[in-house]
């Protein structure tokens, strides 16, 4: 896969992961609608594509995202205005809250790979990514109350569930710096790497989903993960889970699964998550499994 829409963001498709690096380094990559609508378009053809097997997000430069691109001042941020002006409610969507909803929907892992600052938008859309690594000379911050502004890109929804209300309260009110070490600490990120080994690092990460796991199971289980987060009862797991198992316990995946544990060699599976997801996905649209 070539550098997509832009040259703002590119991507690249190697050995069954497909890296998107946001690519305007002179700028820390500081965000903008296009840079959106490359990611988005870059994450709709990696779940096309199941040559596809995981995708890593990383910055160009010294670092991976600065925030919203605020060269034209406050205005930037007069979205009701726009709105008003162009007769249409759609546009007072928060940007970063497509991206972040387009990144909830993926049905490819989807892992950061944070080389540098990651501030504003640059900090919340890493919290719809399964695995977030970061640099040791990384740093976070989420500064909207400092600008006048609130949370965006659904964070509200995803901050307290990556590192408990009490810590994403005091981020968002402070809107300070954070240190690498402490994002470590409070599991925003999963591991600290010295800059030159974290695209490595994570690489390793997508590799071993790549070469060991099935590719429906993952995006099932992904989808799974995410949205009981908001389950009610874990009694909704059960449903969804026992109907999924049954379903994917008569794919030819779960023979080639055991067959290859028995014969100690690599899997080798054949279903694609293009083509072969079960009847019952997907089930939140239905949700049947809510029934009895």
């Amino acid at each position: 896969m070539a550098a997509d829409t832009s040259p703002e963001i590119l991507s690249d498709l190697d050995d069954g992961i497909l890296t998107i690096t946001l690519n305007r380094p002179d700028k820390l990559n500081a965000f903008t609608a296009t840079m959106r609508e490359g990611m988005v378009a870059c994450l709709d053809r990696a779940d096309r594509d199941d040559a596809v097997r995981a995708v890593i997000v990383t910055g160009h430069g010294r670092g991976f995202c600065a925030g919203a691109d605020m060269s034209a001042g406050a205005s930037r941020f007069d979205v009701a205005g726009r709105a008003e002006a162009a007769a249409d409610e759609e546009a007072l969507r928060d940007s970063g809250g497509r991206l972040a909803l387009r990144l909830f929907e993926s049905t490819k892992p989807v892992i950061a790979a944070v080389n540098g600052a990651a501030v504003g938008v640059g900090a919340t859309m890493l919290l719809p990514m399964d695995i977030r690594l970061a640099a040791t000379s990384a740093r976070f911050a989420f500064p909207f109350t400092r600008r006048g502004l609130v949370p965006e890109a659904c964070s509200s929804w995803f901050l307290p569930r990556a590192v408990g209300m009490q810590r994403a309260m005091e981020w968002v009110a402070t809107g300070r710096l954070i240190p690498a070490e402490e994002a470590l600490a409070s599991g925003l990120v999963r591991s600290l790497h010295a800059p030159e080994d974290l695209l490595p690092a994570a690489r390793a990460l997508a590799r071993e989903i790549a070469e060991a796991a099935a590719p429906v199971s993952v995006a099932l289980a992904r989808q799974m993960l995410w949205r009981m987060l908001g389950a009610d009862h874990p009694m909704e797991a059960h449903r969804i889970e026992s109907r999924l198992l049954a379903e994917r316990g008569r794919s030819p995946d779960v023979k080639e699964g055991v067959t290859s544990f028995f014969e100690k060699r690599a899997p080798a599976f054949s279903g694609r998550v293009s083509a072969d997801m079960p009847e019952a996905y997907p089930w939140w649209r239905e949700r049947p499994y809510r029934e009895g």
